[in-house]
């Protein structure tokens, strides 16, 4: 056997001191880790997208994937697109606006415009149609602000024009306004 020309290391040699110190330091670390996690129901309730209402006990906004919407897709499902919510005609309640088209697969199927409010059970009630898919629109830009909503309508001049490429464009917005919504169209910025 060979001797080592190096001094006697202290720690290679382990003894029951040595583990009881290893497994108590990693329980300590283990406990800490489990007292740090989030609460799982809080988690739990904040990642789930479909309330039924707010932590505060305010009404959450209508869910659309329980709306039956009017859209005529002889046979194919429908597709929600967008939605967005917020408080549109200042009830303290919010209300949801959903963009929903047919499931046509392909092409660019008309879109639908639709503002929803919490209905009787869990089924939405549709409130407002700010477009009709018989309008043959897409909506392009689309969000919920300050209780205005906002879009762009993609059109067609004639039917003459490729159903992917839409040659019309118009921003406009629509606000509750003496038990209606009001629609009014955003000038285009100067210079386009």
């Amino acid at each position: 056997m060979q001797t080592s020309e190096l001094p006697d290391l202290a720690h290679t040699d382990t003894k029951p001191l040595h583990w009881l110190a290893t497994a108590t330091a990693m329980a300590a670390v283990i406990a800490a880790a489990g007292a740090l996690q989030p609460d799982p129901v809080a988690s739990a309730s904040a990642s789930t997208p479909h309330r039924t209402a707010t932590q505060h006990g305010a009404p959450a906004a209508p869910d659309p994937a329980r709306a039956t919407f009017p859209l005529d897709c002889a046979g194919l499902d429908s597709t929600v697109a967008k939605q967005a919510t917020g408080d549109l005609d200042g009830d303290a309640r919010p209300e949801t606006v959903a963009v929903v088209h047919c499931a046509a697969g392909s092409g660019t199927p008309p879109s639908g415009v639709y503002v929803l409010t919490n209905g009787t059970g869990s089924t939405p009630r549709i409130v407002a149609t700010l477009v009709d898919p018989a309008q043959k629109m897409s909506i392009g830009d689309f969000g919920v602000r300050d209780g205005i909503i906002s879009a762009t309508l993609l059109g067609y001049s004639s039917t003459e024009v490729p159903r992917c490429c839409p040659d019309q464009r118009e921003e406009v917005t629509w606000q509750w306004r003496g038990g209606a919504f009001v629609r009014a169209t955003v000038p285009a910025p100067a210079g386009v």
